[in-house]
């Protein structure tokens, strides 16, 4: 059995209301020894007054994004667009007893990340279980959003999840070289391949490219042509994680929205996502990384045109 393989089961929820949002909360398919805050899942949903589709919303790393990026749940509620925030792992309630939001993610350990992405992928496909369960919810109009980090979990959870009818990743990418040696954001891993690597001897980019990743892009347009072939032809398990290698396996529309002057995300992370994905969209903004919330509005637009 694949780490990535999922069974639908029958949950108990736990709903609840704050301000502005409904919160639901439930068991996760796994058990954390690192944190046991981790082991409930927890969804803020912005509800419509009529529901003419639902959003399944992936935020990025780190606590003080979520608020700014839940601005987007309450306006596409407005139009009518359900819209569920996933809060992933290590964040929020989820985050009880450690460092800073999402610190397990950087890891230097591929084997490890194998296992906290798929567990996020996970929670994201039982989800839309629980949309599923809901008035209004039409499987026919359900649609994906991921922002950064939550990109690339999105783009790993709509290869898997065929439920999915459209998504839209926004300043994101994939290629674990180009964001690990290069994203600033990836500082505290580059300094753990530095100190202490890990148990596939990368240390530094020069490690990383004649060992494994040489051309990773060719690499996954050449050996990956099914799901199963990611976890079976891998020459590391970083790959297993990557969003280049879930990428060919997006049959569902996509819009891309890349930020012209983003130093976060690298500009080749973002375009070997783009060139693997079959049915794609792009548009650009003119800012960074983090000033793309200066034109959520027109974002939130052209998302919306293109989800109808």
């Amino acid at each position: 059995m694949y780490i990535y393989e999922y069974e639908k089961k029958q949950t108990e929820y736990q709903i609840n209301m704050q301000d502005g949002y409904k919160t639901v909360q439930f068991s996760a398919e796994y058990k954390d020894e690192k944190c046991k805050a981790n082991e409930t899942v927890h969804l803020h949903i912005f509800e419509p007054k009529k529901v003419k589709g639902d959003i399944l919303f992936l935020h990025g790393i780190g606590r003080r994004n979520i608020a700014y990026l839940q601005w987007y749940g309450k306006f596409f509620a407005r139009y009518g667009y359900r819209t569920t925030f996933l809060i992933l792992p290590y964040h929020l309630e989820r985050s009880s007893g450690l460092g800073k939001d999402g610190e397990p993610f950087f890891s230097s350990e591929p084997d490890e990340c194998t296992v906290l992405f798929h567990n996020t992928v996970k929670d994201a496909r039982r989800s839309i279980d629980f949309l599923e369960t809901q008035e209004g919810f039409d499987p026919t109009r359900l649609f994906l959003v991921g922002v950064s980090f939550g990109g690339m979990l999105g783009a790993m959870t709509m290869a898997l999840d065929k439920r999915i009818k459209k998504g839209c990743l926004m300043i994101t990418g994939g290629n674990w070289r180009w964001i690990n040696f290069y994203s600033p954001y990836a500082q505290d891993i580059r300094q753990q391949y530095l100190t202490v690597s890990n148990h596939y001897g990368c240390r530094n980019e020069e490690t990383c490219a004649k060992n494994f990743r040489a051309d990773a892009c060719a690499f996954v347009k050449n050996n990956f042509k099914n799901i199963n072939d990611i976890f079976e032809k891998s020459p590391i398990t970083c790959y297993h994680y990557d969003a280049i290698s879930y990428a060919p396996f997006i049959a569902q529309p996509v819009l891309i929205i890349n930020g012209i002057f983003d130093k976060i995300m690298p500009k080749r992370a973002s375009q070997e996502l783009n060139s693997l994905l079959k049915n794609k969209k792009i548009k650009q903004i003119p800012s960074g990384h983090k000033s793309s919330i200066l034109f959520r509005r027109i974002i939130a637009l052209w998302i919306m045109k293109y989800f109808r």
